[in-house]
């Protein structure tokens, strides 16, 4: 049993995750969960700060780590436009080894455990009817479970470019408002104007609202 154990793929992909996670939570490593401590981190990188904070958000995304405080990091280190790019760069790179991971290691014992699975069903059935419209409905609602998404797309039958595009083009909307927070939250909690920082919470607020709102509307038509 032990020797079939340690021949499983899914055995070591949990030890990975498991170690990662006990790695950020217990050792100096968990300092990139302190924006301060992150944000500080990166200004001190001059030029590396880019690439170092785009395999950060990379290698976090793929382990289903929530990446959100790394967009506001981004938002106040390298500002709006530069922000949001290397943002959706990174947490894009992250989704799609995720989405991979699922694939190869997980879908054939997904669909024996749950292939019959209503919601598991629905979801198939959305992908083969319109793959890329329902990749950007889904990625689109901030409030949407980006970590769990990933993983749940390589489960599907999904193709790897209608998924790609589909995950870097839906995120942006959502990605400004988390970086928008980051640019004007610092902002805000010196003691300047905090009105940018309401618009930005506003824009948020209105973007996780709107899927919402387009149902009910549809619903009522």
């Amino acid at each position: 049993m032990l020797t079939r154990l340690l021949k499983n793929p899914r055995f070591w992909l949990a030890m990975a995750i498991g170690v990662s996670l006990l790695l950020c939570l217990l050792t100096p490593l968990k300092g990139i969960f302190d924006r301060s401590l992150l944000i500080n981190t990166l200004q001190q990188r001059g030029n590396a700060a880019v690439y170092l904070f785009v395999i950060i958000y990379t290698i976090a995304t793929v382990l289903g780590i929530p990446a959100t405080i790394f967009t506001v990091a981004g938002g106040a280190v390298f500002g709006l436009i530069w922000g949001t790019l290397w943002s959706v760069v990174g947490a894009t790179l992250g989704a799609i080894g995720a989405f991979w991971v699922a694939r190869y290691l997980l879908r054939d014992w997904a669909k024996r455990r749950f292939g019959h699975h209503k919601a598991l069903v629905s979801f198939n059935q959305a992908v083969i009817d319109k793959p890329l419209p329902f990749v950007l409905a889904v990625r689109f609602a901030p409030i949407s479970p980006f970590n769990i998404v990933n993983f749940l797309f390589g489960l599907t039958p999904i193709e790897g470019y209608h998924y790609t595009i589909g995950t870097f083009f839906g995120i942006i909307p959502g990605t400004i408002a988390y970086t928008w927070l980051g640019v004007t939250g610092d902002a805000a909690w010196q003691g300047g104007d905090s009105l940018p920082f309401f618009l930005a919470l506003g824009f948020l607020t209105l973007l996780s609202l709107l899927p919402i709102l387009v149902k009910r509307l549809g619903v009522r038509d």
